[in-house]
């Protein structure tokens, strides 16, 4: 069975930093896209960030130039770290695997991240 665990989330207050970890033991991340998502109660999910086989980042808008996605293929492990958070960064925050070819996609139970004002 394949699972993504998610940690790392917590409350900080506005401004501060948490590093958000994705543990994926099973994910080859030669053949998947992974990337970050997020939600709130009534909205869509939201990508946060994405990173690819190659290296590659992508970042949504909200969070572009603060937060940064990187991955450890030794640990099999992805990571976001977050700087100059703001309320509105509040949200669970799910790990997402992607496979490059046929297959289907994996999602993490989520971590949850407040932060006040």
């Amino acid at each position: 069975q394949v699972t993504l665990v998610e940690s790392g989330g917590g409350l900080v207050q506005s401004g501060g930093s948490l590093r958000l970890s994705c543990s994926a033991p099973q994910i080859s991340f030669s053949v998947y896209n992974m990337g970050w998502y997020r939600q709130t109660p009534g909205n869509q999910r939201e990508l946060v960030a994405t990173l690819t086989p190659r290296g590659s980042a992508n970042y949504g808008d909200s969070v572009r130039d603060r937060f940064a996605i990187s991955s450890d293929y030794d640990k099999r492990t992805l990571y976001l770290d977050m700087n100059n958070l703001k309320p509105d960064d509040t949200a669970v925050y799910y790990c997402h695997a992607d496979p490059v070819g046929p297959g289907r996609a994996f999602w993490g139970q989520g971590t949850p991240v407040t932060v006040s004002s």
